[in-house]
C-alpha cells in the first residue's frame, strides 16, 4: 500500500462573487487542478465532492454528478457533508479509496455559495450544523458558541482577548500575499481589539468572512504518477478523523476539542510521525480561538499553551511553528464545502515550494492540514510528507 500523491490543485479567488453559481466556481478550481495534474479527464474515475448548504444558498441538492459535469467528467460522483469539515471528510474518503485499489485517479474537491443570501441567511444556514432541537431552537449562533467556547478556555486555562487578537493579526499578515484571500488587509491588534464586539469575548476580527469559492486537486495513486510521468513529489501519508456530542451541553469538554484529538491522534500514526515533526499546519480557524484549539490537539503545543503561540510570534512565518501561512479561514476565506481542500492545496504548495509563504518553511517536509465540522463535533486531519 503505498501514499496517495496530490498531483495538481486548484484554487479559486475567495470572497464575493454574486455573479457566479456554486457550479461555475468548481469548474474553474477543478479544470485548473486537471490541467495542474496534467492528467486526462478520461483517466479520471471518481469525484468526491463537499458541499455543506447547497441546498439552502442554491435550492440544489444531488450537487456531485454537477460538478463532475461542470468539469468534464464521465465518472461517479458523491457529495460528502460534514458541515465545515465535508472537503476534509471527502479528501478521507478519496485516500482511502486510492489505498484500497478502488481507484487511480481521484478528484476531490468542494465549494460552496453563501453570499448571495447575505449575512443573516448565510448564519441561519450555517447554524443548522448545530443541534436544532437543543441549540438553534434556543437561539444559538456559531458566533455565540465559539464564544462560548472561548470564556470556558479562558476560565479553565487563562488567556485574554489580546492573546486573540494576535492570531488575528497574524493571519492578516499572511494573507497579504495570497492572491487566493478575500481579506488582504494588515490589522494591529488595537483594531482588533476595539472593532464591534460579535458575541463577547470575540469580536469582528475574531471571526472568519462569509465567503464564496472553491477548491480542487487530483490525487493518484504512486504507481500512476510514475508511468504518467506525473510531476507530484508530495503525498498524503496519513488521515484521521473524530467526532464528538453534536450539542455543547452533551461534551465532556468546552475548553478541548477531542473530536481533533482522535483525528491527529490516527493521522499521526497512520503517517509514522509525531507532532515534533510537523514543519506547518494549516488549521480551521473559523474563529481565532479555534486556531488556538487546533494547534493544542494536533499536539504542537500542550494544554493551555497554544494561547500565547500567536502572542509569543511562534506560530507567524518568522517562527519555529508557522500555522495558517495562507491566512487562514480568518483572512484566506471560508467557503465551506471547498475550506479542508483549500488546506491540502496550501500544504501542498508549501512543501513543493511554489506557495508565496513557501520561504517560511525552505526545509518543510511534512505538513498537517486540520479540518473542524461546526463546533467541532466533526474533524478530519491530514499529514503531508514530500515523498522519497
Amino acid at each position: 500500500m503505498s501514499d496517495p500523491r496530490v498531483a495538481g490543485a486548484g484554487v479559486t479567488k475567495f470572497g464575493k462573487h454574486p455573479e457566479r453559481t456554486g457550479r461555475d466556481l468548481f469548474a474553474e478550481a477543478g479544470l485548473e487542478a486537471l490541467d495542474d495534474a496534467g492528467v486526462d479527464p478520461d483517466d479520471v474515475d471518481s469525484l468526491y465532492y463537499g458541499n455543506f448548504m447547497g441546498e439552502l444558498a442554491e435550492h440544489q441538492g444531488h450537487q456531485g454528478p454537477l460538478m463532475a459535469e461542470a468539469i468534464g467528467l464521465d465518472a461517479p460522483a458523491t457529495r460528502f457533508e460534514a458541515a465545515c469539515a465535508s472537503a476534509g471528510v471527502a479528501v478521507r474518503g478519496a485516500v482511502q479509496a486510492l489505498r484500497n485499489g478502488e481507484a487511480d485517479v481521484i478528484v476531490v474537491g468542494g465549494a460552496e455559495r453563501m453570499t448571495n443570501i447575505g449575512t443573516a441567511g448565510a448564519t441561519d444556514a450555517l447554524a443548522i450544523a448545530a443541534d436544532d432541537l437543543y441549540e438553534v431552537r434556543a437561539g444559538m449562533t456559531f458566533p455565540g458558541a465559539y464564544a462560548l467556547m472561548t470564556r470556558a478556555y479562558f476560565d479553565q486555562y487563562g488567556g485574554s482577548h489580546e492573546d486573540l487578537a494576535h492570531v488575528a493579526v497574524k493571519n492578516h499578515e499572511h494573507a497579504m500575499v495570497n492572491d487566493h484571500a478575500q481579506i488582504q488587509k494588515e490589522i494591529t491588534v488595537e483594531d482588533a481589539l476595539e472593532a464591534p464586539t460579535i458575541a463577547s469575548p470575540l469580536g469582528l476580527y475574531d471571526s472568519c468572512p462569509i465567503t464564496d469559492g472553491a477548491a480542487a486537486a487530483v490525487l493518484t495513486t504512486e504507481s500512476y504518477a510514475e508511468d504518467h510521468g506525473l510531476d507530484a513529489p508530495v503525498a498524503i501519508s496519513g488521515t484521521g478523523q473524530g467526532g464528538d456530542n453534536l450539542a455543547l451541553q452533551d461534551r465532556s469538554h468546552l475548553a478541548q476539542t477531542p473530536a481533533a484529538d482522535k483525528a491527529a491522534e490516527e493521522a499521526y500514526a497512520d503517517a509514522d510521525v509525531g507532532p515534533e515533526d510537523i514543519d506547518v499546519a494549516e488549521v480551521h480557524d473559523c474563529f481565532t480561538i479555534a486556531e488556538v484549539f487546533a494547534i493544542e490537539s494536533l499536539g504542537l503545543y500542550e494544554r493551555g499553551e497554544g494561547i500565547s503561540a500567536a502572542t509569543d510570534g511562534e506560530t507567524d512565518r518568522h517562527g519555529d511553528q508557522p500555522v495558517n501561512l495562507s491566512g487562514g479561514l480568518k483572512a484566506k476565506g471560508h467557503p465551506v464545502g471547498a475550506t479542508g481542500v483549500a488546506q491540502l492545496a496550501t500544504i501542498t504548495w508549501l512543501l513543493d515550494g511554489s506557495h508565496p509563504r513557501a520561504d517560511a518553511v525552505p526545509d518543510g517536509t511534512v505538513g498537517v492540514a486540520h479540518n473542524a465540522g461546526g463546533t467541532v463535533a466533526s474533524t478530519t486531519v491530514h499529514v503531508l510528507e514530500v515523498a522519497e
